[in-house]
């Protein structure tokens, strides 16, 4: 939090480093963006046979940071000014605000605005390939979705989300099996980029069913980086072989001084195991513990896990269950340093899983839990590492706020969006033969005015 609030005055109305520091690749599709936030646009491939880095440097990349520099917000970011106008940090202060950035913000404000610049955070999406369907994903990101649409067709809500017309063209995924050009322009720039990385992330699909996830492991081992971070985004719910062959080389990695450390995500978004098998369809919740506590003990050095939790309208009632265990497992394995975290990402997509169309009886339900969160605060002074971090606090006041902004949402997209809740989740009843009242009785007087919502048009 120092090191975001030192850099808010330096970065001015609008300039965010991640734009140039940062990229997130989704290599199935050819699309890139700078983090999760902004839309996702295309990558050009015709210069990537002679240039790979306009994997990053892409042309409509460097306008927004040319629109930056000129002190000009991009509409793309409007997640951040948002928070900022709302009075809080950004993620932009905190990205910024890292190392990996930082250290480049000369360089940034003194070079020319459409110069190609070599990043130092990468997030790479290599397949789509995934044994999970979760509820806010699409056939873009899990080839157990495009099954799903495959054999079903579009769900029935008035947002094209999971249409199969949605996926055409660009957003439609290039085959596990295929050649894929984006990937084999990675791998050309994969020996440039290597000397300027300070953190290689791995996303998915699922990674640990994905081959290239391995291979760049086994590059990492016969070049170690003694200053690299190297982080992997796991459902932690694959076969025990698939798990065990990566955990062996993650052990491998942490040994010695190969790299500087290694970070497990793991995505899980409430602590409630039957409200998250229904959220992220797939999900064995009780293998991912097991998972977690064999990582915990096995990689003893070099290392930490991340929960994300995707807040979502079905987190909120299991998520101080969820905080709850993270507290008890900080208290287990974290004794020389932090060893396990979690973050809080806001989901704006799909719009019917959006935090802002609940009424108002759940936004108390949340503030209750910043409240209880402040109780088990962190005492800096102390050499514990059980409690919460002013930042994660912090970080769920600020979904807080976003949450409160759905009363501020019009009449008609509210009926609208409320609407679509429920033809979805009907419709994903009938097609995974689940059962959302029973899986959350709590929120049957919801669902019973979605329901209104969607049989009066």
């Amino acid at each position: 939090m120092n090191a975001a609030e030192e850099m808010k005055d330096k970065l001015g109305p609008s300039l965010c480093l991640a734009k140039w520091q940062q990229v997130s690749l989704h290599l199935p599709t050819g699309l890139n963006n700078s983090c999760y936030h902004p839309p996702l646009h295309e990558i050009d491939a015709q210069p990537l046979e002679f240039h790979p880095s306009a994997l990053h440097n892409t042309a409509y990349k460097k306008e927004q940071r040319k629109k930056m520099l000129e002190g000009e917000r991009p509409r793309e970011c409007n997640y951040c000014w948002t928070m900022e106008d709302a009075g809080h940090l950004s993620d932009r202060h905190y990205r910024s605000g890292e190392p990996w950035a930082a250290e480049h913000y000369n360089n940034i404000v003194d070079q020319p605005w459409d110069a190609d610049v070599t990043p130092s955070y990468v997030e790479v999406n290599f397949s789509h390939g995934c044994n999970l369907a979760c509820s806010y994903c699409s056939p873009q990101f899990s080839t157990e979705w495009g099954k799903d649409i495959e054999r079903w067709g579009a769900y029935p809500t008035k947002s094209p989300h999971n249409d199969p017309m949605h996926f055409k063209g660009r957003r439609q995924p290039i085959p596990v099996r295929e050649n894929n050009p984006y990937v084999e322009a990675f791998w050309r720039w994969w020996p440039d980029l290597y000397g300027s990385l300070k953190h290689f992330r791995m996303t998915g699909g699922e990674p640990l069913m994905d081959k290239n996830t391995h291979r760049v492991f086994d590059y990492i081992l016969a070049m170690p980086k003694k200053d690299l971070h190297v982080d992997v985004t796991s459902n932690f719910s694959v076969e025990p072989e698939l798990f065990n062959k990566y955990l062996d080389k993650v052990k491998q990695l942490c040994a010695g001084e190969r790299i500087e450390h290694f970070m497990q995500y793991v995505s899980l978004d409430t602590g409630n195991h039957d409200h998250a098998a229904y959220i992220r369809h797939g999900l064995s919740p009780s293998r991912l513990h097991s998972y977690v506590h064999k990582y915990l003990t096995e990689v003893p050095n070099r290392n930490s896990l991340t929960y994300i939790i995707t807040m979502n309208n079905l987190s909120i009632l299991g998520l101080q269950q969820l905080l709850e265990h993270i507290l008890e497992l900080r208290k287990l394995y974290s004794t020389e340093y932090q060893r396990v975290w979690f973050d809080t990402p806001v989901l704006r997509t799909p719009s019917w899983q959006s935090l802002q169309i609940l009424p108002e009886s759940y936004v108390r339900i949340l503030e209750n839990v910043v409240k209880w969160m402040k109780l088990n605060r962190l005492d800096e002074d102390s050499d514990r590492f059980d409690g919460f971090k002013d930042y994660e606090i912090q970080r769920l006041e600020r979904d807080v706020d976003w949450m409160k902004k759905g009363k501020k949402l019009n009449e008609k997209y509210l009926h609208d969006t409320r609407a679509d809740f429920y033809r979805f989740f009907n419709e994903y009843d009938k097609r995974r033969e689940t059962d959302f009242l029973a899986t959350f009785p709590q929120m049957k007087e919801f669902w019973q005015e979605c329901k209104w919502h969607a049989e009066n048009p």
